[in-house]
């Protein structure tokens, strides 16, 4: 019978079908960048290849990202270093607030609004829905967008990113001030009008019971029985599906949320396990991570800090 730890690592391989590319951007964001922001394409398939994504997809995906972006190449020699591009380095330095913070940001008690004021056709109106969904928006109406506290540059950085720049002179930011006619009541009007929060709790639960058994293993007296691999493993597959979930995610306030909301307890949950993987992993990556010269770069000390410093990236 399989630890639950192993379990979860199965449970990853035995999936249809992977998303690869967004794999090695949390592997990216969350294992390179604390080592200089870049590694060697033999490296990274060696330390994915434990999760059965094969040497080609891995590269097919890596090319990708690249034309998209969000790599960028550096040959040395017979062999290549990929590294984040500047637009990639932005976007993950944006996500990485969220993702290593202690806890949910304070609410300024203003909106950020996106309007819609010029036509799109059917599919720029599609792709720009689905852009800011997944930066945590909310929609009112067909053509008004709603976040509590997205900085707004950096939301138009990403939907240029995402090759929707033709639309932005059809788009007007707002940032909606607090005034003595506001009220708490207001406020979650709007919340239940624009996010569907019956399903991003039944999420954040699935998260929840898909890690506690392996925070439960780590808690236990058999916690020694985890291999350094598996512990990398386990930290990228967390990490990962985390990002994922705060990406769909608009951190609304608590004063607006429901009471026992499932956020703050994966949020608690995933600090938890990835305090608790970090020695062995960074142990694992001593081992294995290299750059296209032989080099194995050192981590830098900021990785314990995350989940924990008010600034993860200082």
């Amino acid at each position: 019978m399989l630890s639950p730890i192993q379990q979860r690592l199965e449970d990853f391989r035995q999936q249809g079908r992977v998303q690869a590319g967004s794999l090695i951007i949390s592997v990216f964001g969350d294992a390179v960048v604390p080592r200089g922001s870049r590694i060697w394409l033999g490296s990274l398939i060696r330390l994915l290849e434990p999760l059965d994504l094969n040497e080609r997809l891995i590269r097919t995906s890596v090319f990708r990202l690249a034309k998209e972006e969000w790599l960028r190449s550096e040959p040395s020699g017979r062999r290549t270093d990929y590294l984040l591009a500047p637009s990639g380095q932005r976007r993950f330095e944006e996500a990485s607030r969220h993702i290593y913070a202690a806890s949910a940001p304070q609410w300024d008690r203003r909106w950020r609004l996106i309007l819609l004021v010029g036509e799109l056709n059917p599919k720029q109106r599609e792709q720009l829905k689905r852009a800011l969904f997944w930066q945590g928006f909310g929609v009112l109406g067909n053509d008004c967008f709603v976040h509590p506290g997205v900085d707004l540059t950096s939301a138009f950085d990403a939907l240029i990113a995402e090759g929707l720049g033709e639309v932005l002179g059809k788009l007007k930011p707002l940032i909606a001030a607090d005034t003595p006619y506001g009220s708490a009541a207001s406020d979650l009007d709007m919340v239940h009008g624009a996010w569907n929060l019956d399903k991003l709790a039944t999420v954040y639960a699935d998260f929840v019971s898909a890690y506690q058994p392996a925070l439960a293993q780590l808690r236990g007296d058999n916690s020694q029985e985890i291999d350094d691999e598996s512990a990398f493993l386990l930290r990228i597959l967390l990490i990962h599906d985390y990002r994922r979930l705060l990406l769909r995610d608009p951190e609304l306030p608590e004063v607006l949320l429901p009471a026992d909301w499932p956020g703050q307890k994966a949020r608690q949950l995933c600090q938890e396990i990835y305090h608790r993987l970090l020695p062995g992993s960074e142990r694992h990556l001593d081992r294995h991570f290299q750059l296209a010269n032989g080099d194995t770069p050192e981590s830098a000390v900021s990785v314990f800090a995350r989940f924990r410093a008010a600034d993860p990236l200082g």
